[in-house]
């Protein structure tokens, strides 16, 4: 780190998002996985060694291990590696100098020179870019293997592909994350990675115990050339029948020895297959089981989704009960409420006309039929028209049927407030009663 970054690396990043060109690169990462079989300590001090081998104190970096549980229930530890591609230089700057453009001329006055690895600064093509990246896993690899052997472990790690190291097996595809969620699918995954994992130790085992047939040869053609000069340099001695005759029983025993490793390969091979196929029946085995209790689990599941479904349905319909009863008493209450305005608006009315009392529908519906002489008032004689309003009022007051508010004393005629609470007492009343009867179709209902 810089040294107005040394105690606190969070400033260089902040530094860095704030001074860096928009379309600039503020940082590298790289995420390594782990060996297993290392401790926590082994692990930092195989991280500690890459670093330094690595980046050294050319870059600023910050590095992480991370170990959360893996789906096979094991840890899965990995490095998490940021650095900075400006390279330290030995030049004092600012952090708003830090980051700006390398002067190559004055690199005193300009920004961090930018570069990473062993071609920092070059132009790559793909080709390039691809070989570099394998060198680099070339060396992780070195690195990482020398930590396992140092610790005394016998797993390695390699590099190159199934394809390169001829291993016979085919690349796992990529799980979508709606697909690893699965957890059947999930279970079946973890099986074949442990049956797979299996079958390349039991391989493994068996190149160890079965010697190697090739090396063999080798070291009986090595023999027989020797016995072969030490013929040519006896110079016919004596002992020539005797060393001659070695070469040909060597070759017997070549012979016999490539044979009995012939059929050591051909029985190791037969082993390896058979291994593999009690590994392939016993994880079909196993599935089938799986697949058999997750089936059970869905039968014994359809009663309590058929009990669900009914109480969703029920809960609907009680849902909609009150949805309905809710949307009738908000229609009574506006009934309501437009009765109240048009009664208000009535004794307004009144008020500004002046009239102590007017006519209903009815009465001005006869006289209006009255003045086009086209009915009859049949409460007087027959054959006398009602000709006014006056005259229709005067009949009702005759009869009793309407007393003429006009003709009362000022004292004696109700005021229009008394009159307005009148209306609302009974607006009141007609509302009480139809709540009442609301209240009685629901309890039927």
């Amino acid at each position: 780190m810089p040294a107005w970054a040394q105690h606190c690396p969070q400033e260089f990043w902040n530094a860095a998002d704030a001074n860096e060109r928009k379309n600039g690169t503020t940082y590298r990462e790289m995420e390594i996985a782990l060996p297993r079989e290392l401790s926590p300590q082994q692990r930092a001090d195989l991280v500690h060694d890459f670093v330094r081998q690595e980046i050294g104190t050319r870059h600023a970096y910050q590095w992480a291990i991370h170990s959360p549980k893996a789906a096979d229930g094991n840890e899965q530890p990995h490095l998490h590696l940021m650095f900075s591609e400006r390279q330290c230089d030995g030049f004092a700057r600012d952090p708003e100098q830090y980051f700006k453009r390398y002067n190559s001329k004055n690199p005193a006055i300009g920004g961090a020179r930018k570069g990473y690895g062993p071609s920092a600064g070059l132009t790559l093509s793909a080709a390039e870019r691809k070989a570099e990246l394998r060198q680099l896993r070339y060396r992780w690899e070195t690195s990482c293997n020398t930590h396992l052997q140092r610790a005394g472990f016998a797993e390695r790690i390699d590099m190159r592909s199934h394809t390169e190291r001829e291993t016979g097996l085919t690349p796992e595809r990529k799980y979508l994350p709606s697909e690893w969620r699965d957890p059947l699918l999930r279970a079946k995954v973890i099986d074949f990675r442990q049956a797979r994992a299996e079958l390349s130790r039991s391989r493994d085992d068996l190149r160890r115990e079965v010697p190697s047939a090739g090396a063999e040869i080798i070291s009986l053609e090595k023999e027989r050339e020797r016995r072969t000069h030490m013929q040519k340099n006896s110079g016919g001695s004596p002992q020539q029948t005797i060393i001659a005759t070695g070469p040909v029983e060597r070759q017997s025993d070549v012979s016999n020895t490539s044979n009995r490793s012939s059929t050591d390969k051909k029985r190791a091979e037969r082993m390896s297959r058979e291994e593999a196929g009690r590994i392939a029946t016993g994880l079909s085995q196993k599935n089938e089981r799986r697949e058999n209790l997750e089936t059970i689990r869905q039968i014994e599941k359809i009663p309590q989704a058929e009990k669900s479904a009914q109480e969703l349905r029920d809960q609907k319909e009680r849902s909609d009960q009150e949805k309905s009863i809710r949307d009738q008493v908000r229609r009574m209450e506006q009934a309501r409420s437009d009765e109240g305005d048009r009664l208000i608006n009535q004794l307004q009315q009144e008020r500004e006309g002046g009239s102590a009392c007017v006519p209903n529908a009815m009465e001005q519906m006869n006289a209006q039929s009255a003045r086009s002489g086209k009915a009859l008032d049949r409460g007087h004689v027959n054959g006398q028209n009602v000709s006014s309003i006056e005259q229709m009022r005067t009949r009702a007051i005759e009869r009793g049927h309407f007393k003429d508010q006009a003709l009362k004393p000022d004292h004696d005629r109700p005021s229009v407030s008394k009159t307005l609470e009148q209306i609302r007492s009974d607006a009141e009343t007609r509302r009480l009663a139809k709540e009442q009867n609301s209240n009685e179709t629901d309890i039927e209902r």
